[in-house]
């Protein structure tokens, strides 16, 4: 039977999301900030660390520039989500373009529901293994929690052991982000292109 392509995205958002929040959780609460777990030799390594900024480690300024962070992130979502539900409802919309999208939201929404309740959910992890719902509340409120960063690959290093490539330590939310915007750049250009060619058209004919 075959899934239609909002079924498709549903399915592709909801997988995303699941895999990224149960990677996390099991991070903060197994492991201190900055313990690591070598997985494949020195160049796969699970390096946990806290991310207050955007994808990648980018980070904004103060309470203020992550409180607007968090906003934009919410907004980005709503966006993208109303745009999907408009895709899906265009039978020449190709399933790639859906599934591109979803990657994004679903990477979007993983990173926010970081943001929006980590800080409440969880003590800090400074230090010890963070405890969840813990007696006196979490280390953040609402909107401030910090992003859950984890998967870290230095393949090349310098004579001196710092790493060349690859230095960001990101999440699968900041995988599914990437992935999805390259996906459409690289495959689905076409599509983008043919559109705007329509859109100029009708603008022609009025």
């Amino acid at each position: 039977m075959r899934v239609s392509p909002g079924k498709m995205a549903v399915i592709i958002i909801g997988a995303v999301l699941a895999i990224d929040q149960a990677i996390k959780i099991w991070i903060k609460t197994h492991m201190m900030l900055n313990q690591e777990i070598a997985i494949s030799g020195d160049w796969f390594i699970i390096h946990f660390t806290e991310n207050p900024g955007m994808a990648f480690g980018i980070t904004l300024g103060g309470d203020g520039g992550k409180l607007l962070l968090s906003l934009f992130r919410m907004v980005l979502i709503l966006v993208i989500g109303f745009y999907l539900v408009k895709l899906s409802r265009r039978p020449e919309t190709p399933r790639g373009v859906m599934a591109g999208f979803a990657l994004i939201l679903a990477g979007a929404a993983g990173n926010i529901l970081d943001s929006l309740f980590y800080g409440i959910l969880f003590s800090h992890s400074s230090g010890q293994v963070a405890a969840f719902l813990p007696e006196g509340g979490g280390y953040a409120s609402f909107l401030h929690g910090k992003v859950v960063d984890m998967l870290y690959f230095p393949i090349l290093k310098d004579a001196g052991g710092d790493p060349l490539f690859f230095r960001p330590i990101f999440n699968i939310a900041d995988a599914a982000i990437t992935t999805g915007i390259f996906y459409l750049l690289l495959f689905h250009r076409r599509f983008f292109a043919s559109k705007k060619a329509r859109h100029e058209e009708v603008k022609g004919e009025e």
